[in-house]
């Protein structure tokens, strides 16, 4: 009976403990399903919802509060100034297939970034620089044309991250990062699998294999969620649906904020786009709140400019581009512009899709007919983002602190207004906060005035996650599904 008695004991225990062990997995949804696995390359921020931080790594990262924490630099020295930074390597970081990091591989990711035929799609943070050199295995030293306070954050994007010359002719199916998790597989229009690295130099992930689904459709989304196919989503397209899952102790509703400034973008060389007045016309005919209702369900904060209203440098400007569908049409026939069609291509996600009708309807309203053309996402980037052969678009610029896209030559809207780039010139060789504060200001003004763009709201980061999860960012300082402290609770 003893015996019978302490193995039975034994068993219960064993099954208790498997029942109640926290799972190692984890399958997430997502909205868009990234073009490739390349971050130094592409613009779709999918990109980095995937791999950033947990497939590949910069020398710096952001941290979930959005503050700049050392990455494949453990730390850093900033002398001349703000000129030169003298970056202090990890000893025994490996990429996933052996090899090692050190400091020759920082010298080929930044120059191949900065390189004349780069097509690194944030190139602007590179060309700051002026010689990348070894003083030794582990340490690295950056000269810059000139100060730059801001250069550590700029080392954190996705775009900057560090990359093995051995491996680069896969990266782009077939990525090898220095991150807690490699490349597993990826079924293209499913998913995509990263597996626990086990030679990782940093803390082990809780979660060892984790999965990305692709959900674009938001009725699919939330049958997803119901069925627990799918353990979190974090940024939830079926918003309408955010009080049954409330009411559902399954589940865990996590409301946030993004860097993503949602606009309906004009393309400012294409006639009558090309005259302020139209421009401006357009601004006034759309209703920000019109938007928000009716494409996010409440969700969202007006924006009056390009910039984020948690950052303490944004200036409200929503007032200067107030819904007035009558100042809309004055200053259309001041333009002497009537019986204007206009080309709306909307990409896949539900606020674009949403708003754009929304937007086509007050469109015509004060006499803008539209055609729109819902754009697949692979379709939206080589079109319009790359190809420029747009008259209108909406779309949500997720990348932090990005006001300097205005100042780029060929960017898709075509704005590069010289004032504007010695704006931004000044700002990159001033440290002074103070200083750079009125510069960011000035910027958000000059654009406001312009009407470079219809600016509606940012973005607001929701999720939807099993209640058991934790770690998850709720704000979304970076794109990126950071799983380095995602865990299931017991």
């Amino acid at each position: 009976m003893f015996a019978r008695s302490t193995l039975a004991a034994a068993i219960l225990a064993v099954s208790t403990g498997a029942a109640f062990a926290a799972p190692t997995q984890i399958t997430l949804g997502m909205v868009l399903e990234p073009p490739n696995l390349n971050p130094t390359e592409g613009a779709a921020a999918a990109v980095d919802e995937v791999v950033y931080a947990n497939l590949f790594e910069g020398l710096t990262r952001i941290a979930p509060d959005g503050s700049v924490q050392p990455g494949l630099a453990a730390s850093w020295d900033v002398t001349e100034g703000g000129k030169v930074y003298t970056f202090h390597l990890r000893d025994g970081v490996t990429f996933h297939d052996g090899a090692a990091f050190d400091a020759q591989d920082v010298i080929f990711s930044l120059d191949r970034a900065r390189a004349p035929d780069s097509t690194n799609a944030q190139k602007e943070l590179f060309t700051g620089i002026q010689s990348v050199e070894a003083l030794d295995p582990l340490t690295v030293r950056v000269t810059l044309k000139g100060p730059d306070g801001g250069f550590p954050f700029k080392m954190a994007w996705g775009d900057a991250v560090m990359v093995d010359e051995a491996s680069i002719a896969g990266i782009a199916t077939k990525p090898v990062g220095t991150g807690p998790y490699r490349f597993g597989e990826w079924r293209q229009g499913d998913l995509i699998r990263l597996q626990a690295y086990d030679g990782y130099w940093g803390e082990k992930p809780a979660i060892t294999d984790a999965t990305f689904r692709f959900i674009s459709d938001p009725t699919a989304a939330f049958a997803a969620i119901m069925a627990e196919d799918v353990d979190a989503f974090p940024n939830y397209p079926a918003v309408e649906t955010l009080p049954q899952l409330e009411a559902d102790p399954r589940f865990k509703v996590i409301v946030g904020t993004t860097e993503g400034e949602t606009i309906l973008a004009m393309n400012n060389t294409r006639a009558p786009l090309d005259d302020l007045r139209v421009r401006q016309a357009i601004t006034h005919a759309v209703n920000r709140q019109d938007i928000i209702d009716g494409a996010m369900f409440g969700y969202g904060t007006p924006i009056g400019t390009h910039f984020a209203p948690h950052n303490p440098d944004y200036i409200d400007l929503t007032a200067q581009s107030a819904y007035d569908p009558e100042q809309a049409k004055t200053l259309l026939a001041e333009a002497g512009v009537s019986g204007l069609k206009l080309r709306l291509a909307l990409p896949p996600p539900p606020y674009a899709r949403r708003g754009g009708e929304i937007i086509a309807a007050e469109l015509a309203a004060v006499g803008i007919a539209t055609e729109i053309t819902n754009m697949e996402w692979a379709q939206w980037l080589e079109t319009v983002h790359n190809g420029g052969d747009f008259d209108l678009t909406v779309i949500s610029h997720v990348e932090p602190l990005d006001i300097g896209i205005y100042g780029r030559d060929g960017y898709y809207f075509h704005y590069a207004k010289p004032e504007f780039k010695a704006l931004m010139a000044k700002l990159q060789e001033t440290v002074e906060p103070e200083a750079r504060s009125a510069l960011l200001k000035d910027a958000q003004k000059m654009i406001a005035d312009d009407a470079v763009n219809v600016y509606l709201f940012q973005l607001p980061k929701i999720g939807v996650a099993n209640a058991r999860i934790e770690g998850l960012w709720a704000n979304a300082p970076m794109p990126a599904n950071d799983l380095g402290a995602v865990r299931w609770s017991e």
